[in-house]
């Protein structure tokens, strides 16, 4: 049990009606999961509003109701708080609740359109290589030092990231790195928590269904480095026209990294290959079996929190040339018959575009690069046709296919694909619904040297259709389907 009056802690108040000097079990803001003396905060979602749920909160007993507007009739012996916004009051109470772990910890948020994942992962896997006990909150997974926990979002609810902070806490864990999503951001899942440092990846074209325009889109992202404290660090890619944007308003220490423009941390790629590319940083060079101009970025970001965060150069380096492919991102393999297979999370146009640039960059011109690829249903529309424009622009032969369709029709979602086609590209083009079958045609189409590229899903071992999730691999698959062919 937790004092109520502590958990409102910093929590801006616009009216109390009832006590504070009560004892609460938990805080919840799904009413099906209240029990007795919980706190029930009413949040505003984009599928429902918890204000609609308050009466059936407190028949299954919960004692505190936090709210934006105030109910008609107020039970006796339920203490009511009214808040301008619940959502950033439960983050808040979720850091009070749990102890405000991330004080006991150095956290470093990571956001950007791409690279999220694989920076978050790379110094996870870095500082535990280095010695350290460490966290990551990702789109993957979370990790409380080496023990794994499932997620479902990005950034999860504030009431999940303090939960395994705070697990963190136990643990002994001293370095916790997170993605940072725009819709964590704009759903105030990050306030209340005390970041160490930001990094800023990238901003391309993504979320514009929830963010309406780009500039909501790249003002949320902001948010994360307008609200760092001044002991923090602020690292932003100025290579991006974006960057400088970013660092413009943070009270935190800025610092910069670039490949092609003058910054804080500067790397130049010498040799780029499928087994990896040769970097040079400083006037060290050194092999990273990360492959792309890309994931060069990826690297130099890692490479200058690792240093930030107080790791030596030359042990730096040392580790990153030990890093392995993050499940998903440029995650490739070469069948016996020496057809290259790569899966990667490539679900926005500038992503697409970097891969199939990367991928065109180290074939010879001889061998065929087959694309396979969706767009997710119920999702921002407008990229469709820019990503069927850029999949047929930088590939030999594509076939548009399903994604994670949800509640859309995945021939609706295919048109879309395919009004982005200029018409000499037409004859490129097949469209198959089936994923599975896609992926089977892709695998029956290539020869040997040739390239199936499979993007979207990434990591993603499901496909969501119509609210039901089934098992669904895009590694397993090619790599079970090239494996048949070749017997």
């Amino acid at each position: 049990m937790k004092s109520l009056k502590d958990i409102l802690y910093g929590v801006r108040l616009s009216a109390v009606t009832g006590s504070t000097a009560k004892m609460v079990n938990a805080i919840c803001f799904d009413s099906r999961a209240v029990g007795m003396d919980d706190v029930f905060v009413a949040v505003r979602g984009t599928q429902a509003d918890g204000h609609e749920f308050i009466d059936k909160a407190i028949s299954s007993g919960a004692n505190t109701v936090v709210c934006e507007e105030l109910p008609g009739n107020l039970v006796n012996e339920v203490t009511y708080v009214q808040v301008e916004n619940t959502q950033s009051a439960l983050a808040v109470m979720a850091a009070n609740y749990y102890g405000n772990p991330s004080r006991n910890l150095k956290l470093v948020g990571i956001t950007g359109t791409n690279g999220k994942t694989t920076v978050s992962s790379l110094l996870y896997q870095l500082f535990k290589k280095a010695g350290f006990k460490v966290g990551l909150i990702s789109t993957i997974k979370i990790m409380v030092d080496d023990q794994e926990h499932p997620t479902r979002h990005t950034t999860p609810d504030a009431l999940v990231i303090n939960k395994h902070l705070a697990m963190m806490n136990e643990a002994g864990v001293e370095f916790c790195f997170m993605e940072v999503s725009s819709h964590g951001i704009a759903q105030k899942r990050t306030e209340g928590l005390y970041f160490a440092g930001a990094i800023f990846t990238n901003l391309s074209h993504d979320h514009l269904d929830y963010h309406k325009t780009f500039a909501e889109y790249r003002d949320t992202k902001k948010l994360l480095f307008d609200n760092l404290p001044k002991t923090a660090f602020a690292l932003s890619n100025i290579d991006d026209k974006n960057g400088f944007v970013m660092l413009q308003n943070t009270r935190a220490k800025k610092y910069t990294y670039a490949l092609k423009t003058y910054a804080d941390f500067r790397a130049q790629i010498l040799e780029n290959q499928f087994s990896g590319q040769l970097l040079k940083i400083g006037e060290n060079e050194f092999w990273t079996r990360l492959i792309g101009h890309f994931n060069a970025y990826n690297v130099l970001a890692i490479y200058a929190a690792a240093e930030l965060l107080g790791l030596e150069t030359l042990e730096i380096l040392r580790l990153i040339s030990e890093l392995e492919t993050v499940d998903g991102r440029f995650q490739y393999f070469i069948s016996d018959k020496k057809i290259t297979a790569i899966v990667d999370y490539a679900h926005t146009p500038d992503a697409l575009k970097n891969v199939l640039i990367t991928i065109n960059a180290l074939r010879t011109g001889n061998e065929n690069v087959i694309t396979v690829v969706g767009c997710g249903g119920d999702r921002d529309k407008s990229k469709r046709p820019v990503m069927g424009h850029i999949a047929t622009e930088l590939s030999t032969q594509v076939i548009f296919t399903s994604d994670n369709p949800r509640s859309e029709d995945p021939s609706k979602i295919i048109e879309d694909m395919e009004a982005g086609v200029e018409p000499q590209n037409t004859r490129k083009v097949l469209a198959i619904e089936s994923r599975e079958q896609a992926i089977k045609t892709a695998c029956k189409m290539a020869s040997e040297r040739d390239i199936i590229l499979i993007a979207g899903k990434g990591h993603e071992t499901y496909q969501e259709t119509k609210g039901t999730r089934v098992d669904f691999d895009d590694f397993k698959k090619v790599r079970e389907m090239l494996t048949e062919l070749q017997k």
